[in-house]
């Protein structure tokens, strides 16, 4: 389940979502008013995208899918805006694809259907059955599917070719890579003794609002700060949480502060958690005039002592190209993947089960991949093979790299879906150089690929010829 691997197949099975960000409604380019329009709003065109259109109905169909899908939406004309920039943004790539020959046949289409049925081990009627569940019918999926593969292949045309990462790139992040590896080992901490001084390790989840709003948005600010407060007296993972409020609200930020004495603490976050063990929640919020603050303690320990002049300087860390030691995990996963008729509560309660049962010894965690997981590793019981650093998904390396050897953590959610992992083996092995730049390269393409993403699609938003009409009438009759 490496990255690579995961993003392709997701590009097969996800959302038929093309492009994350948000637009202006109008662009550069506007089309010329004419007598047409009114018979275009009477038929519920929404916008005119160059020769194309999209209607509101087809508003109306994209947000029933991520209602299926279980996907959190805001409310009223908000949602529909957002909507509508995503499907005129899908609008211009199709076009421009279409336009530059991109093309899929059915043959080529029929094989990756029969892949993809392969690889969730289903029959072809079964994967017909499902993916038309999902769509609606099969015949809609089979449209959506070839207008995603277009998209990608024309995307890999305009920006994924055109990424470029020279050798002075890859030195230099091997030789930052080789600094951070190179700072000591931090020291095994223990609790303050008595008059001892402290460090405290805290984490927030903010949530912001300003101070001049009116009081029922300080009143919502302050509803969903308790909430979370609620769910992470509950859950083990609190940035897993914060990352997750994070992505259904990007104005929520969430962070560890890191090891502080004290005074290197907001004082309004050191009267709060002043008694507070490690491990546990404050009793309430903190209110600040930014917002409100749910903290939580995640350890406490004595203050590490400064190094004395008299200690010997650490080794100047060379970047002189040479192989370097990396520790690898075995570790196996169960993914329940997002769906229609999945919710994110249902996924998370499913694969608590699982991991009950595993730590109660009455289930065997490989057994129960093989039965459950809907990811190709499950044959192998979910094993995905030795894995070294950058080589999954953060959330999902975050997690594991904080399990003991055959822990099962709790239920984490990526970009993929929802995954319980438990750790089996881990091993010191070599990197070599060869293998470093390789690691490097696809780290700087990845990050590279990001931006020049967002600029791409920027451009073709501006130069494409828009007009919105009818949004607010649309919003109305979703109501």
């Amino acid at each position: 389940m490496r990255f690579q691997a995961m993003f392709a197949l997701t590009v097969f099975m996800g959302l038929f979502l093309l492009g994350n960000t948000s637009f202006a409604q109008d662009a550069s380019k506007a089309v010329a008013p004419s007598t047409d329009n009114k018979t275009r709003n009477i038929n519920g065109v929404a916008a005119v995208v160059n020769t194309g259109f999209i209607t509101r109905k087809d508003i109306d169909d994209r947000i029933a899918e991520l209602q299926k899908q279980g996907v959190k939406l805001p409310e009223g004309v908000n949602l529909r805006k957002a909507i509508l920039d995503r499907l005129i943004i899908e609008k211009i790539q199709l076009q421009n694809a279409e336009e530059l020959g991109v093309t899929v046949s059915d043959k080529e289409l029929d094989k990756i259907i029969a892949d993809m049925a392969v690889k969730n081990k289903l029959t072809l009627a079964e994967f017909k059955e499902k993916a038309g569940a999902t769509a609606g019918s099969f015949s809609k999926y089979r449209k959506m599917l070839r207008e995603n593969i277009l998209v990608s292949r024309y995307r890999e045309h305009e920006v994924d070719a055109k990424i470029t990462i020279s050798e002075a790139e890859i030195d230099n992040f091997i030789a930052e890579r080789n600094r951070a590896m190179a700072q000591p080992a931090p020291q095994p901490s223990r609790p303050a003794a008595k008059g001892e001084l402290e460090e405290i390790d805290v984490a927030q989840i903010f949530v912001p609002v300003d101070p001049a709003d009116g009081p029922k948005a300080q009143a919502d600010a302050k509803k969903q700060a308790d909430a979370l407060l609620r769910e992470g007296r509950s859950k083990a993972d609190f940035l897993q949480l914060g990352a997750t409020a994070a992505k259904e609200n990007p104005k929520i930020k969430f962070q560890e502060m890191g090891y502080r004495t004290p005074d290197h603490i907001p004082q309004l976050f050191n009267d709060a958690i002043k008694n507070v063990p490690s491990g546990q929640l404050p009793s309430a919020v903190v209110k600040s005039p930014a917002g409100y603050h749910v903290l939580k303690v995640l350890d406490r320990r004595a203050a590490v002592a400064a190094q004395s002049p008299q200690a010997v300087a650490a080794p100047a860390v060379t970047t002189t190209p040479k192989n370097i030691m990396i520790t690898q995990t075995l570790a196996r996963h169960i993914l329940l993947r997002q769906r229609a008729g999945l919710s994110d509560q249902d996924a998370e309660r499913r694969l608590a089960g699982y991991r009950d049962q595993v730590r109660a010894k009455t289930a065997d965690f490989g057994e129960l991949a093989k039965k459950y997981s809907e990811d190709g590793s499950a044959q192998n019981g979910g094993e995905l093979g030795w894995m070294g650093p950058g080589e999954l998904v953060p959330e999902f390396e975050q997690t594991m790299n904080r399990l003991q050897i055959g822990e099962v953590s709790n239920p984490v959610k990526t970009q993929f879906g929802w995954h319980l992992i438990q750790v089996l083996e881990r091993r010191e092995t070599e990197l070599t150089v060869d293998k470093q730049r390789e690691f490097a390269k696809a780290a700087i393409r990845s990050k590279k690929m990001d931006q020049a993403y967002e600029d791409w699609v920027n451009e073709l938003r501006d130069t494409a010829t828009v007009k919105i009409l009818n949004l607010d009438d649309a919003a109305k009759s979703s109501r």
